[in-house]
């Protein structure tokens, strides 16, 4: 076989997404997915499934880029993805007025946990979440290695430590007005096949490094799977939670939030979007998603922040 220059086949380690074969399998009677576009690239697939929901595009557009350019995460952070080395993907949903406005800060921890379970099955890696939203990862047998170390703690991956995980993934939650209610526009960004030299370097030495499913070895790192469980795991959540009402207890949401969130139990240092830095012990996540922190001057409820574990 001869490969252009320029032909998406050009690495083979990095074989583009098939859309014909994506939507057959995703977009099915009675489920949430409506309409799937791969695109070549773009700057931001927010700002793309944004401007689809103020154009009042029904709830269950999922768009996928093989290369972004103009990425942003949470805090105006900003990335570029090298073509077809990870799963970048926004979706359009419109929980209101299903879901009551003041349970909408439940979808980004949704999201979190959609992907965390949907990695660490078919990754076959140890996935956990950093609060609100962070997926970090590390390889299975480095988080066999450590409960053995620790006594075989039981639990899910907050009885475990922190050592050895990396930020795989990240969610950006936006809100859109579009129609009667307003849409909701879930982007997810999935390190998958990148190379080390492919990552951003690590300036915060009490930062989790970036890494992907490749450096810690993950079993799979075909996107085609990864993606289709991500997106049925997604519609599976949200369908409950939706059919709770929002109620994060009812659809089991919180609890099994908590048990992938390895930031509850840790010594945390909270960064708040005002400047002020909380630190304490990251206690809980309350019914509102917000991280309890037991701090000096009492016990403190934070909806937004940047999370430094302290170790």
């Amino acid at each position: 076989m001869v490969l252009m220059h320029g032909s998406p086949y050009t690495d083979l380690t990095r074989p583009p997404l098939h859309e014909p074969a994506l939507r057959r399998a995703l977009i099915v009677p009675d489920g949430l997915w409506t309409d799937l576009r791969v695109v070549a690239e773009t700057d931001s697939t927010n700002a793309d499934v944004a401007a689809a929901a103020r154009a009042r595009t029904p709830e269950g557009l999922v768009v996928i880029a093989e290369s972004q350019i103009a990425g942003r995460g949470r805090l105006e952070r900003r990335w570029h993805t090298p073509a077809r080395a990870g799963l970048t993907l926004s979706v359009l949903l419109r929980p209101v007025p299903t879901v009551p406005a003041a349970r909408l800060g439940w979808l980004p921890l949704l999201a979190g946990v959609a992907l965390v379970e949907s990695v660490g099955r078919i990754g076959v890696v140890d996935a956990a979440l950093k609060w609100p939203n962070d997926l970090l990862v590390r390889s299975a047998a480095e988080s066999d290695g450590e409960a053995a170390e620790e006594g075989a703690a039981e639990g899910g991956a907050a009885a475990h430590g922190i050592a050895g995980y990396g930020k795989c993934a990240g969610v950006l939650a936006e809100a859109v007005n579009g129609g009667e209610h307003p849409a909701v526009v879930l982007g997810i960004g999935l390190n998958v096949n990148q190379h080390a030299d492919e990552l951003p370097d690590l300036v915060d030495p009490s930062a989790f490094p970036a890494t992907s499913l490749a450096i810690v070895g993950a079993v799979c790192t075909d996107r085609d799977p990864l993606l289709r469980g991500l997106l049925r795991a997604l519609a599976g959540w949200y369908a409950r939670w939706c059919g709770a009402g929002g109620d994060p207890d009812v659809s089991g949401l919180r609890e099994a939030y908590r048990s992938h969130c390895v930031t509850v139990g840790q010594n945390v240092a909270v960064s708040l979007p005002g400047g002020e830095v909380v630190s304490g012990l990251a206690s809980d996540v309350d019914a509102d998603g917000r991280l309890l922190v037991a701090a000096a001057e009492g016990s403190r409820a934070l909806a937004a922040g940047d999370v430094q574990h302290v170790r």
